[in-house]
């Protein structure tokens, strides 16, 4: 029997929200134009900036101006990303993005094997160098932060140079009967396999470009920065761990010029140790996300894998597509921002 297009139609809907591609939709794809028009940004920037510099400069005012400007700083990130968590649907695509990397942690140990062998080798022989523990110790939490901030959007950075070029060599070639294959499993198979699919609808709907495509860009680079992540505090974890066994108080005194501080009740691990692990981990996300883009059996690995999820979402798109040309369903009324 066939299924009436309409509940076709939310349903696929559902599914591209559930696989980390609300853009796709149709309705919201028309809403997030809005938002991200230049009038909405500029309001939104101005709001968050106008916080921003509120929280630093009292901070500032109750610690010093590094404090204030690593806490400035900070409340801008998190009330743009959460901005656009919520009127961006970009929940949607991190938790999407969190799931696959977690179902893929297995993607990261030939990763880990490759990388870390000669990245370790050469950051504990800065770890066990005098001149970074005076440096990172002299550094105030609030400028270490900014150091972190600036190796963190540096990353995100080469990710968004690299990760296009990935998409053009991954762009799925859509056929007939490789649509209806990709389509199994999803709530559009009946309707996949009902559609005639022409050429002049694979040539309209099987190029995605626009917003969309930054639909696709964002997930890679969701996935990305979580398995970045994860490598990064396991190497944080190492150095804590190394640091505490192997660096006795009186190596860290003749290093530094004065005994190590500890928080109260916690005699483990010192602030000295924490602030040169943090910054040392740092730089070891910079080297893994350069590392993960340019090793080729790595992207070969996760890329393969993408180029079967791409395919699926792009042929889903092109049925999603023509229901709603064929008047299957009005689009749903966006969330208003």
């Amino acid at each position: 029997m066939t299924e009436d297009p309409e509940t076709t139609v939310r349903a696929t809907e559902r599914w591209l929200d559930a696989h980390g591609l609300p853009w796709f939709v149709e309705s919201q794809g028309v809403a997030v134009r809005r938002r991200l028009s230049r009038g909405h940004l500029v309001r939104v920037g101005l709001l968050a900036l106008l916080v921003a510099v509120g929280v630093g400069i009292s901070v500032g005012w109750w610690r010093d101006t590094a404090a204030g400007l690593a806490w400035g700083e900070t409340a801008f990130a998190a009330l743009v990303a959460g901005w656009a968590l919520r009127s961006l649907y970009g929940s949607a695509v991190a938790g999407w993005a969190a799931r696959r990397t977690l179902r893929s942690l297995g993607l990261l140990f030939p990763l880990a094997s490759r990388a870390l062998p000669l990245l370790l080798l050469f950051i504990t022989f800065l770890f066990i160098n005098t001149e970074v523990w005076q440096v990172t110790s002299a550094l105030d939490t609030g400028v270490l932060w900014q150091a972190v901030l600036v190796f963190a959007v540096i990353g995100v950075g080469f990710l968004l140079a690299r990760l296009p070029e990935e998409l053009e060599e991954y762009d799925a070639e859509l056929t007939a009967e490789t649509v209806v294959t990709a389509c199994t499993g999803t709530p559009v198979e009946q309707a996949a396999a009902e559609l005639e699919v022409t050429e002049e609808m694979l040539e309209r709907h099987s190029d995605v470009v626009g917003l969309e495509r930054g639909n696709l860009v964002l997930v890679l680079l969701i996935a990305q920065a979580i398995q970045v992540l994860l490598l990064s505090i396991a190497v944080w974890v190492f150095f804590l761990v190394f640091g505490s066994v192997a660096i006795q108080d009186e190596v860290i005194l003749d290093w530094v010029g004065h005994r190590p501080h500890y928080a109260p009740g916690f005699a483990l691990v010192s602030l000295e140790l924490v602030k040169v692990s943090t910054f040392l981990a740092a730089f070891a996300g910079l080297y893994f996300t350069v590392y993960a883009v340019s090793d080729a059996n790595y992207r070969k690995q996760f890329f393969t894998r993408i180029r079967r999820e791409l395919e699926r979402a792009v042929s889903v798109r092109l049925v999603y597509r023509s229901l709603l040309e064929n008047g299957g369903s009005e689009p749903r009324r966006p969330e208003q921002s």
